[in-house]
């Protein structure tokens, strides 16, 4: 690399928090500022008058500081009259989590994953909280939160244990666009025009340096593979027909496609440390000019194009969300993220003020605590205009909400390049795939077999065989 672009390398890694500064523009939006209340709300224990405080534990919604999650903590009870005690671990969110619920803590409200939901439903951990999201009118309204995005936390007999605690997106392909412009080369859509776009980023100098040092594509392991695996038609981790379980990418229909992977490896196209690449080395990569393509979420899309913009005003740099590959029905196939969720334990001591809380989260001043954070140490507010202050610039407007549902408080600061375009394909393409319990299991024999097949190190057909065997032998799949 040249001095200049190691300069400018350095830079944009200074500010890469900065650059997702707007990435919680999102098209969605909230309510008005008033604390809503619920028209059916959990009942505290019989015969006692219910204190308006909450004790709460959450991986990433609150301060980035511990100091700053005492006035996180302030501005709950400013804005809502209600006393928190937020507990944030730093590190091993899940196993605190589940340790403490074991060993009988109470918490009013606990932050979690769809997939840990299902856990602590299965354990009987949760409430049941379907009368009540069905009669809050908040909860309800689809410009707050759209009716069909219940179907993403409902369990099979359509009861609701989780309130989503922000809006999640999806994983696709990102293409340098510029360099596609600069090669003048269409926008990949069938295997063999990925083929081709990917062996001209490696062999046609995109970054101009005269050195032959670039990939056309880099991934962080198996992370997101499901734009390329949508040309086979098949899903990433769980599907369910007639009530079995089975994962696609253990099936035939996948050989092609760990064969199309390991011909990118075999010649050069495909980084060769994607195996043990963590996702802030691929991303590295991309933006020091060293990859065509990787595979991660539609929010860093405009992360990653203002990141280079901060560092360069004048950059040609141009991230875009691409929506894979076809299928033979000429359909894409993304994935939606696990959505996260607010869930009230059974042995709650404040059930119907964590439900007040939850409505109250969607509302305007919810959605500026989760996104921009706390008054006065975040962002300075005038006459309804907002202005982040330099912490606020650092914590990159993400309290735990970079993107919201509710479409009644547009962003105030706009969106990122290229985030809504995105988005849109997500929206369009994308779908939740099942994510029972066990599926930490099945991804480790998926991740084995699939690195066997990409780095030749056993025919795909032989990998994937393999694969399914060692799946149903652990009883992961039916």
């Amino acid at each position: 690399m040249k001095a200049k672009k190691t300069k400018v390398v350095s830079s944009m890694m200074a500010v890469l928090l900065v650059g997702s500064l707007t990435a919680g523009c999102t098209s969605t939006s909230t309510t008005g500022s008033e604390t809503p209340k619920a028209s059916d709300q959990p009942k505290a224990a019989e015969g006692k008058k219910e204190e308006r405080s909450l004790r709460m534990m959450s991986a990433v919604i609150g301060g980035k500081t511990p100091e700053e999650n005492v006035l996180f903590e302030k501005e709950i009870e400013r804005l809502t009259g209600i006393k928190a005690k937020l507990e944030k671990p730093a590190s091993d969110y899940n196993q605190k989590l589940m340790a403490a619920v074991s060993s009988g803590e109470k918490y009013d409200l606990l932050q979690v994953s769809k997939e840990l939901m299902n856990t602590l439903t299965e354990q009987g951990v949760l409430m049941p909280l379907t009368d009540q999201v069905k009669g809050s009118k908040t909860l309800q309204d689809p410009d707050v939160l759209p009716t069909q995005e219940w179907d993403q936390v409902k369990t099979k007999d359509g009861k609701i244990y989780g309130v989503f605690s922000k809006f999640q997106g999806g994983t696709m392909p990102i293409v340098r666009a510029d360099w596609l412009k600069k090669l003048n080369l269409p926008e990949p859509k069938t295997f063999d025009d990925y083929y081709k776009v990917l062996k001209a980023f490696t062999e046609q100098d995109p970054d101009g340096n005269g050195k032959k040092d670039t990939y056309g594509l880099s991934t962080a392991g198996m992370y997101e593979l499901q734009g390329f695996f949508s040309g086979a038609g098949l899903k990433q981790r769980y599907v369910e027909k007639d009530g079995k379980l089975d994962v696609p990418y253990s099936t035939d229909a996948a050989i092609p496609v760990y064969e199309w992977l390991n011909k990118l490896y075999k010649e050069g196209i495909l980084d060769p440390n994607f195996a043990t690449n963590d996702t802030g080395k691929m991303r590295n990569l991309f933006l020091a000019d060293r990859v065509g393509m990787i595979t991660y979420w539609d929010a860093w899309v405009g992360m990653l194009n203002n990141t280079r913009k901060i560092a360069d005003a004048n950059t040609t740099f141009e991230a875009k969300g691409l929506p894979g590959v076809a299928g033979a029905d000429g359909k894409y196939m993304l994935r939606r993220g696990d959505p996260d969720v607010w869930v009230i334990p059974v042995n709650a001591q404040s059930p119907k003020t964590a439900f007040e809380f939850i409505e109250w989260w969607h509302s305007k001043d919810g959605i500026v605590l989760g996104s921009m954070g706390i008054k006065d140490t975040d962002y300075k507010e005038n006459d309804g205009k907002y202005e982040l202050t330099q912490a606020g610039k650092d914590h990159a407007m993400d309290h735990g909400v970079p993107f919201w549902y509710n479409k009644k408080f547009p962003n105030p600061f706009g969106l990122l390049p290229g985030v809504k375009e995105a988005q849109d394909l997500v929206m369009k393409n994308a779908t939740l795939e099942l994510t029972p319990p066990k599926w930490a299991d099945a991804e480790k024999i998926i991740n084995e077999y699939s690195f066997k097949a990409i780095l030749g190190e056993m025919p795909a057909a032989d990998a994937v065989k393999k694969m399914r065997e060692q799946l149903k032998s652990a009883k992961l799949i039916d």
